[in-house]
């Protein structure tokens, strides 16, 4: 019992460490929940494109002399609409206008980045960088990750609906449009809240792995919340604290351990687990047989 208390303590004995465990069960949590309507909606390509998508905004808001947050928020959302507009306007399926809009503002935020001499370390700006946060990087993570948490849970049985069935949330009267783009927009406060962290690679995992566990365990959505909430701020603990005992990353070590845990899901989750589903195959074999 002792061992354990000691490796949970020794290393929040250190006051970088604290601020570590904390912006990312911050972070984690606020993508945990809005991870379960992306898969739900099928966006994790959108995710993915929002994320890359800030980099130009963020060498921009640099340039500027405006806090980097303001310039990845509007870069991710111009992505989203942007997106949205050609594939309303155009023959090409909306997963290749992603591909084509998220990997041209990418390069494009690349160049930029090369260009204009800045303070900013790209290693940070993609990967994360956990154990640099400050306090002040925690209180706006908090603030944005709050909010958008906030409104996600106050509104999800709207969201969920949109996500399963939009057809029917327009024929009760809901704004379907209205929703679609809050959705994104939520999407882009919670990427932009999670930069500091794990940066724009990494966020995409932690905006998928925690859904994608929670949705092969249950069929109920609050279920699926919860399973999902404990997925996300369980592995941020874990690999917090395993990152500084193996002397790694803090950022991909969490995600490392949101990748074990979906592969223990896929294969024991109770009923659509690898071998649950041979059971029943086995099952309906046998009785045809």
């Amino acid at each position: 019992m002792m061992e354990w208390l000691t490796f949970l303590v020794e290393p929040l004995s250190y006051p970088f460490m604290q601020r570590a465990l904390v912006i990312a069960i911050l972070v984690g949590a606020s993508c945990a929940v809005l991870s379960c309507f992306l898969v739900l909606k099928g966006w994790s390509l959108m995710g993915d494109a929002i994320s890359h998508a800030v980099l130009p905004g963020i060498v921009l808001a640099y340039i500027a002399a405006v806090p980097l947050a303001i310039g990845a928020f509007v870069a991710g959302l111009f992505c989203a609409i942007f997106t949205g507009y050609i594939k309303e306007n155009s023959r090409i399926k909306e997963d290749t206008v992603m591909g084509i809009v998220f990997s041209g503002m990418f390069a494009a935020g690349l160049v930029l980045f090369v260009k204009i001499e800045t303070d900013q370390h790209l290693d940070h700006i993609l990967f994360g960088n956990l154990l640099g946060v400050s306090i002040s990087d925690i209180i706006t993570t908090a603030i944005i990750a709050g909010t958008s948490l906030f409104l996600i849970l106050v509104r999800r049985r709207d969201f969920l609906l949109y996500c399963f069935d939009p057809q029917h949330a327009r024929a009760i009267g809901l704004p379907v449009r209205a929703i679609h783009y809050a959705l994104l927009i939520l999407l882009s406060l919670t990427i932009v809240s999670s930069l500091k962290a794990v940066g724009i690679i990494l966020v995409i995992a932690m905006l998928i792995a925690p859904g994608a566990i929670a949705y092969l365990m249950t069929d109920r959505f609050d279920m699926m919340l919860i399973i999902a909430l404990s997925a996300a701020i369980g592995s941020s603990i874990i690999g917090t604290l395993g990152s500084f005992y193996i002397d790694a990353a803090t950022g991909p070590t969490i995600i490392v351990t949101q990748s074990i845990l979906f592969v223990l899901a896929m294969m024991f989750a109770p009923r659509y687990g690898v071998f649950a589903v041979r059971r029943k195959q086995k099952s309906l074999g046998n009785q045809q047989s």
